[in-house]
C-alpha cells in the first residue's frame, strides 16, 4: 500500500551515467523529499479544515484538495522514475513484445516517446491504460494536469528542467538518451507484469 509520508529509498547509487551526484541529490534529497514533507502538512491541514466555507471560486478546502492532488501525484511520479534508473540500458522482458504489439514495433514507441519529451514540460510516460488493456504514451505539463484516469505510470521521465539543466542546460535530447542510458528494463518488465497480475 502506497505511503505518501514516507522518503522511499534509492535503488541505486547518485552517480548515474552522464547524470552527475549533484542532480539527483538535489533531485531526491531536496525536491521529492520536500513534497513528502509538503503532503503531511497539507493532510494535517485537513483534518482542521472549516468546510462550511467551501466555494468553488476560493476556499481554503478547494485550495488544500487541489494542491493535494499536485503532491500526491509529484510523490508517485518522482518514485516511478527513480524506481527504473541504474540499469544498463539493455532492452529486455515480456514488455518489450507488448510495446510492440501496442505502438507497431519498439522502434515507433522509442520515437514517440521522445518525441513527447521534447514536447513535455514536465512529464512523459508510459502508462498501462486499464481501461482497455493497453500501453499508451502520454504527457503531463504539470504533476495533476492532462494524466489519463485509470492509467498506471510504468516508465517515467521526468522533463522538468531540474532533473537535466545542471549536466546539460538546455539540451534536452542530450538528456533523454542519458535517460535511456541508465534505465533498467528488468525493474520495468517486474512494474509492468505486476500491474497486469493485479488486472486480472
Amino acid at each position: 500500500m502506497k505511503n505518501y509520508g514516507e522518503l522511499k529509498k534509492l535503488l541505486f547509487s547518485k552517480s548515474l551515467k552522464k547524470i552527475s551526484e549533484k542532480t539527483i541529490t538535489i533531485h531526491y534529497d531536496k525536491l521529492y523529499d520536500g513534497y513528502i514533507k509538503k503532503w503531511q502538512e497539507i493532510e494535517e491541514k485537513l483534518k482542521l479544515i472549516d468546510k462550511s466555507s467551501a466555494n468553488a471560486t476560493f476556499s481554503d478546502l478547494r485550495e488544500l484538495k487541489v494542491e493535494e492532488s499536485f503532491t500526491a501525484n509529484a510523490i508517485i511520479l518522482h518514485e516511478a522514475y527513480f524506481d527504473i534508473l541504474g540499469g544498463n540500458g539493455e532492452i529486455e522482458g515480456e514488455i518489450i513484445e507488448i510495446i510492440k504489439k501496442d505502438f507497431g514495433s519498439f522502434e515507433a514507441w522509442l520515437e514517440d516517446f521522445k518525441a513527447l519529451g521534447l514536447c513535455s514540460r514536465g512529464w512523459t510516460v508510459l502508462g498501462y491504460d486499464f481501461n482497455d488493456g493497453k500501453l499508451r504514451n502520454f504527457l503531463l505539463d504539470t504533476h495533476n494536469l492532462y494524466g489519463v484516469l485509470g492509467t498506471s505510470p510504468i516508465l517515467v521521465m521526468d522533463m522538468y528542467e531540474h532533473a537535466y539543466f545542471i549536466d546539460f542546460g538546455s539540451d534536452k535530447k542530450s538528456y533523454i538518451e542519458a535517460f535511456f542510458e541508465n534505465l533498467d528494463w528488468k525493474i520495468i518488465n517486474k512494474k509492468f507484469q505486476k500491474i497486469v497480475k493485479d488486472n486480472n
